[in-house]
């Protein structure tokens, strides 16, 4: 894998940047839309490809270890082509989803016990063994196995924790240099940098994680309830000290201000599962600002649901969709959320390039987040 920057906005950190992979090429700043099973909720491959041209979305390692399981997506030949997808492909290690079922997982220096959330069967996660299992998955860009701690988190838990997944983060390493993919392309793995909202940690961390040479850098931990203001300022503080000629990754975030607010701290790569979540619940992400489609003020308002992006079907139509339960209200629904958050990350690459960044999003944010 290859990063190069492309441009960098003098009243910010913005930066715009293209990540070279074996299944081509990633303009950034990019929002990678979530897959978590193989699949993004509600939109198939051909409308990701062909109308929101998403270069790469990601897939969850803990669920496809669970289902559909690594010897059937090793027989398919990997994700890719069990999906049909030509594109890239990222996957996070699970770290996430076992910190959610905190109720049904066990923690120690070896790695995570867990019960499946599906049959409530035993599993242990290990470095290895996760390391092994985004082998078989075959994403383009894989995560070192970590603990993502809770907001509030003690400050000594925070510490105990971010030490383990350094310790973790070495297995891991070790697993990656004495393994080989196991598809006809290469797999990047990016570290993860946590510490919770404890400047000295996450300085400690970025510190740490530097000291293995990786293709690039996710921050982790920053999307867990924790206040706007201390994402940003663990973010940048954050970006400070990872390399400016590697791509860094924020997991989990965000809202639309979220990411414009990151991109300008340097941030290259967003994930998010909102755009489709939010979908189906309603609310719709537009140029011109944010909507909830059971509101009765859509009911006859036949102007589009976005001029933009989609002039095709009315607002009184996806609400009468959205109201009525039709599963046509989330195909709609999620193919606007998802171009929106496309255009806005290629809307802030073309304003860093062309050195109106500051400006822009001084313009565009308080429109995209205003609820109309």
């Amino acid at each position: 894998m290859k990063f190069e920057l492309v441009a960098k906005d003098s009243r910010s950190s913005a930066r715009a940047g293209q990540l070279s992979t074996d299944h081509g090429i990633i303009e950034t700043p990019i929002f990678m839309p979530v897959g978590t099973l193989g699949s993004v909720k509600a939109v198939d491959q051909k409308i990701l490809k062909d109308e929101i041209d998403a270069p790469i979305i990601l897939g969850n390692t803990y669920h496809l270890f669970l289902r559909p399981g690594t010897d059937t997506l090793q027989k398919a030949g990997g994700l890719h082509k069990f999906m049909n997808w030509d594109r890239a492909l990222l996957t996070d290690s699970g770290g996430y989803q076992v910190y959610s079922i905190s109720d049904q997982r066990k923690i120690n220096e070896e790695g995570v016990l867990f019960r499946s959330h599906i049959d409530g069967s035993k599993h242990l996660f290990t470095p290895e063994n996760v390391i092994d299992v985004q082998r078989t998955i075959g994403a383009d860009i894989i995560m070192a196995f970590d603990e993502c701690t809770p907001y509030p988190c003690e400050k000594e838990y925070a510490t105990k924790s971010m030490e383990m997944t350094h310790r973790w983060l070495d297995r891991c390493v070790n697993r990656m240099n004495e393994t080989e993919p196991r598809y006809d392309h290469q797999q990047s793995l990016f570290p993860i940098v946590q510490g919770s909202v404890y400047p000295e940690l996450r300085k400690r961390s970025a510190e740490y994680v530097l000291k293995h040479e990786t293709d690039g850098y996710a921050i982790g931990g920053l999307s867990v309830g924790e206040p706007h203001e201390d994402m940003y300022s663990m973010t940048d503080l954050v970006c400070s000290i990872l390399p400016k000629d590697k791509p860094r990754y924020l997991m989990g975030v965000g809202t639309p201000a979220n990411i414009l607010e990151c991109i300008a701290l340097g941030i290259d790569m967003f994930d998010c599962v909102m755009p489709t979540r939010n979908a189906r619940n309603g609310q719709i992400f537009t140029t011109q600002g944010i909507m909830n489609m059971r509101n009765k003020q859509w009911e006859q308002d036949f102007d589009p649901v976005d001029p933009v992006l989609t002039p095709d079907y009315s607002k009184a139509y996806l609400r009468h969709l959205t109201i009525s339960g039709e599963y046509l209200s989330a195909q709609i629904a999620s193919r606007q959320n998802l171009m929106f958050y496309l255009w806005l990350v290629r809307e802030a690459r073309s304003k860093i390039i062309s050195g109106e960044f500051a400006e822009w999003k001084n313009r565009i944010l308080p429109i995209v987040s205003n609820k109309l």
